[in-house]
């Protein structure tokens, strides 16, 4: 008892009732560290300095070596990783069903594709009901619109492009329309756990879709095109700029640099538009200069509010693009538009107008082409009109994350803390301590972690401490009174600190877009966060000379805490209060990567599941609490 009473006078001046020192300690850990603000910008650095540049090139040939090099690393190192490697090449099977009839000059077929096994896509083919010769294709995608296919936008583009004589393919987009729920964009992570790329169904729902339009009889190679809107726009720079039978793209209000995106937080997308590991290779800068052996229309927005907004989003592009289109003497097949009427985030006439206008001087040299919309509008069908048959227990992104994962982890030989530091991308950092504030047996520091971070940290000292107890919250360090306490009253110094993402080092806004991005620029912020455990957990060795326990409560931090124990020996041992017990858990749950960001670490369940990374702590103690 006498040890509590001193640690009431030095932490609050104050001897009295038992459940003063509480108070006491609250008042400490609620003390503001770091700012608000500081996580944001320096999350915003660590990505963008991570973004590669465009190449020096100074030849057609040196640039072209260069566009193999990237467009070979993005399909085999992103998009057709793990077990997608087998979707690759998997045959086309198409399934057709009712016709629309009765449309003046035009027919729609209805039919179903199957991406990958067990998963099939609805989709409407628009077919002149004249047809001769060859005829251009179009690949008409769409964005984050829950009308689907059915958006009247959409369907007007098509009807247009039929009626011009084109053959037009209406694909609906995973997580939109007849797929309903926009959230399954983020559980494409459940695969990425796995080891299996889970941008592999969205690229898959587009080649099918360039195959299916190409085996139709009256399909000229030659002038196939693409174009969307939003997430559309995503899909059409991306299939684009990997698969080179698409000779004309028109990316609307789509995508923008990663480095552009770092700094303006409406432009961070979805899972599939930042997925695992593409920075490692190019950039969309990159991606756009390779179309410079196509045509491509950048169409951005002047007043768009969702994103993509031309004053921000089209210069890097251009200015990365041009002088590749130039240096391969096509310069005049990089076009942009900036839309001001209505200037929002939309595909209307004005944008609409371009498309057919860039179709008419690429696929047809301007002759006898009219770039003028024709009105349609009586014959735009409703969302129940262009329903397609979809099978039972259809696939999904968590079907499949089910079935990959029922025969992991995979056995492996070899050093399994190297893997498994390798996996997690671990951080060897070092922690230079600041102190900020606090007085007697209250001190504040800041936390300088290897150049990269500054995390927010409390150290609590009693008369004559026995060890240390290093502290870590999924509700941050000020949810942590009564464990300090106990802590204390047990005679241990207390270092309660945040980690990346929770408490104070949270991110300010659309902080899990940001981890997202992190993992596109080859970062894992599992790794980050097991590398600030670390240097802390290193650094109170270091300046106390006592061991160190860590101590972590919350499931999500727990993870972290296993991983920062098998990467310290500092850490002496691992107490874990309502830890997760299986990364499968996150997968049986159906948790996306805006639930669960930092989870979604590529080929981690591969290898390894919670207790397999426990087993590597060994022969120090793992408690749960």
């Amino acid at each position: 008892m006498k040890q509590t009473v001193t640690i009431v006078c030095l932490l609050g001046g104050i001897v009295g009732q038992a459940a003063e020192p509480a108070s006491a300690v609250e008042r400490a850990l609620a003390q503001e560290i770091i700012g608000p603000a500081l996580s944001l910008e320096e999350v915003r650095v660590f990505n963008e300095t991570r973004v590669p540049d465009m190449p020096r090139v100074s030849t057609a040939a040196e640039w072209q070596a260069k566009d193999s090099e990237y467009r070979r690393n993005i399909l085999d190192k992103v998009v057709f990783r793990g077990e997608a490697a087998k979707w690759r090449d998997t045959p086309l099977r198409v399934e057709w069903s009712d016709t629309i009839e009765g449309l003046p000059g035009y027919r729609i077929r209805k039919l179903r594709f199957e991406a990958v096994t067990g998963w099939w896509i609805p989709a409407l083919l628009y077919e002149p009901t004249k047809l001769s010769g060859k005829r251009p294709v179009v690949l008409n995608v769409n964005g984050h619109d829950g009308k689907g296919k059915a958006a009247d936008y959409k369907q007007l583009r098509c009807i247009n492009q039929a009626k011009r004589g084109m053959i037009a393919l209406n694909v609906e987009w995973i997580g939109m329309g007849q797929f309903a729920s926009r959230m399954s964009h983020y559980q494409m992570n459940q695969m990425d756990l796995c080891g299996t790329a889970g941008i592999a169904p969205f690229f898959l729902n587009m080649s099918k879709g360039l195959d299916i339009l190409l085996a139709h009889p009256n399909a000229d190679p030659t002038r196939v095109a693409v174009a969307g809107l939003s997430g559309g726009g995503w899909q059409t720079i991306f299939i684009s700029s990997l698969d080179e039978r698409v000779t004309l793209a028109n990316p609307v209000a789509g995508y923008s640099s990663f480095k552009t995106r770092a700094r303006h937080g409406m432009d961070l997308g979805d899972s599939e538009q930042t997925p695992n590991d593409l920075a490692l290779y190019a950039d969309y800068t990159h991606l756009t200069a390779m179309l410079a052996n196509r045509a491509a229309l950048l169409t951005n927005n002047a007043e768009d509010k969702c994103c993509f907004t031309a004053g921000h989003a089209q210069p890097p592009l251009l200015d990365a693009a041009q002088p590749i289109f130039d240096l391969l003497g096509r310069g005049e097949f990089l076009r942009s538009h900036i839309n001001h009427e209505p200037g929002t985030h939309n595909f209307e006439l004005d944008n609409r107008q371009q498309l057919y206008r860039f179709i008419g001087d690429v696929f047809y040299d301007g002759r006898d082409f009219s770039w003028q919309e024709i009105p349609s509008a009586d014959e735009v069908k409703t969302y129940d009109e262009l329903l397609v048959d979809l099978p039972e227990g259809n696939g999904d992104f968590n079907s499949i994350a089910l079935g990959l994962m029922e025969t992991l982890p995979k056995p492996f030989e070899g050093d399994k803390r190297r893997r498994l530091l390798k996996i997690i991308n671990a951080k060897n950092y070092t922690a230079l301590a600041k102190r900020v504030g606090g007085e007697g047996a209250v001190a504040h520091y800041q936390f300088r972690i290897g150049g990269d971070w500054t995390v927010p940290g409390t150290v609590f000292t009693p008369d004559e401490p026995k060890a240390t107890t290093l502290l870590i919250a999924d509700a941050g360090r000020k949810a942590l009174a009564k464990r300090v306490e106990a802590a204390l009253a047990n005679g241990r110094r207390v270092v309660a600190f945040d980690s990346f993402f929770f408490g104070e080092s949270k991110i300010l806004s659309r902080d899990f877009l940001h981890v997202i991005l992190m993992h596109a620029v080859g970062e894992r912020a599992l790794g980050v966060q097991a590398g600030q455990i670390s240097a802390v957990a290193n650094w109170a060795a270091r300046q106390f000379g006592q061991p160190v326990e860590l101590e972590s409560v919350g499931r999500r931090l727990s993870v972290a805490a296993r991983l920062a124990a098998v990467q310290s020996e500092a850490i002496s041992a691992l107490k874990m209060h309502d830890p997760m017990r299986s990364l499968k858990e996150i997968i049986r749950e159906n948790k996306g990567a805006n639930e669960l960001p930092e989870m979604m670490c590529f080929g981690l369940l591969e290898s390894f599941d919670l207790p397999q990374i426990e087993a590597l702590i060994a022969p120090r103690t793992v408690l749960v609490e």
